[in-house]
């Protein structure tokens, strides 16, 4: 991005950043370069750096920038998946022996990373309800090396006040990480709150259209994000051509498409509040919910995901996801489709057992861009 889109707004920003007119067509969208390896003018004569498509690829780098941009970044890096984008973090910024602390609802795949994997690396992580500050500062120990957060959280919504933390962070030395991955950056900025890292599934609302599966960091220090390319090289869990390409597409409406989430879970959180059948709706937009007042300090809007209790236990919800139509019974979300599932028993279901372990009866909505009235008319439908 040139030093002129700095001063432009996030519409304009997610439109331009990164795409540059191909100087030999003169096209308005980078092309998508499916290659593996390029040319070199002589030993060691790269064309504008690059020779080996996991080291880097063209259309890579537009999306690249992209993020930077968008999240306000010094670099942006992107992978195969968001929990690529995680191991490649964690391997990063941690060795054996040192010790993270998680969320106590963070999504089942971050959990899962965490205990199945890096525990068996040597890598030690304790659980804390990040929204109270308190709560995380004494869960830091003089070996910890990063408190990771979800704000809003997935699947409850929990709200963190990422200021506070990265306050607590710098205090006791360690880095503040937000997965991004609800809000985006259109929402919420954590690096300008002071963040040291975002996370994002470039899968969900990045993408939007629910047709790529992709993951991003973004890093606000230069030489953290230096030994984040280092590793990401190394590793090699990287974006494709094709799906960095689709998502940097998806990106170009981002801010109209979560203008309209936000639209339209705002109706259905409040429609749900009203149901007989429901006994709590979790939704950051209402003045009930406990990180409503910090939710709207550092949230532009409250985004598109809602999800609720349903009165007479988990098979009353499982049968509320059962009946949804227009509600399409599935995992992930972010699309432009709207999306309906039983975390307890699909998306969460690795957290069983553990301190993370979600309600049996909780639905959770992934609210789309359809017109308002049809969705809130299937959910009464569903909800009986």
């Amino acid at each position: 991005m040139s030093d002129s889109h700095t001063t432009h707004s996030f519409e304009t920003v997610a439109i331009h950043a990164g795409n540059t007119a191909d100087p030999l067509t003169g096209a308005v969208v980078p092309p998508i370069h499916q290659v593996s390896t390029f040319k070199q003018d002589g030993v060691g004569g790269l064309r504008g750096g690059y020779e080996y498509s996991r080291s880097a690829n063209p259309t890579r780098t537009a999306l690249e920038e992209n993020l930077a941009a968008l999240e306000g970044g010094v670099r942006g890096l992107a992978f195969a998946s968001g929990l690529a984008a995680e191991d490649c973090l964690l391997r990063t910024l941690l060795a054996p022996g040192d010790h993270v602390v998680i969320p106590d609802d963070a999504y089942g795949g971050t959990f899962r990373l965490f205990a199945k994997v890096a525990a068996r690396w040597g890598v030690e992580f304790s659980v804390a309800h990040t929204s109270e500050p308190d709560a995380v500062r004494a869960a830091v120990t003089p070996r910890t090396k990063a408190i990771w957060v979800e704000t809003p959280s997935n699947p409850l919504l929990g709200i963190t006040d990422i200021p506070v933390l990265a306050q607590i962070a710098r205090e006791t030395g360690v880095r503040l990480v937000v997965d991004n991955t609800f809000a985006t950056p259109y929402l919420q900025q954590p690096l300008a709150l002071g963040a040291d890292v975002v996370v994002h599934s470039l899968t969900k609302y990045m993408g939007g259209h629910s047709d790529v599966v992709g993951g991003a960091l973004i890093a606000s220090d230069p030489a953290l994000a230096e030994e984040l390319a280092y590793h990401q090289n190394a590793m090699g869990a990287v974006a494709g051509p094709f799906d960095s390409w689709l998502v940097l597409r998806g990106i170009k409406t981002l801010a109209v498409r979560m203008d309209r989430h936000s639209e339209n879970a705002t109706r259905v959180a409040d429609m749900l509040t009203r149901h007989p059948r429901v006994t709590k709706v979790l939704y950051p937009g209402l003045p009930e919910h406990p990180g409503h007042e910090i939710a709207a300090k550092q949230m532009k809007r409250f985004g598109g995901m809602v999800s609720f209790q349903v009165a007479g236990g988990e098979e009353a919800a499982v049968a509320v996801c059962d009946r949804a139509e227009l509600f399409t019974l599935g995992e992930s979300l972010g699309g432009v489709e709207s999306l309906i599932e039983h975390p307890g028993r699909m998306t969460h279901a690795s957290v069983a057992g553990s301190a993370l372990e979600v309600p049996g009866d909780l639905v959770r909505l992934s609210v789309g861009i359809e017109n308002a009235d049809d969705l809130l008319a299937d959910l009464q439908r569903a909800l009986g």
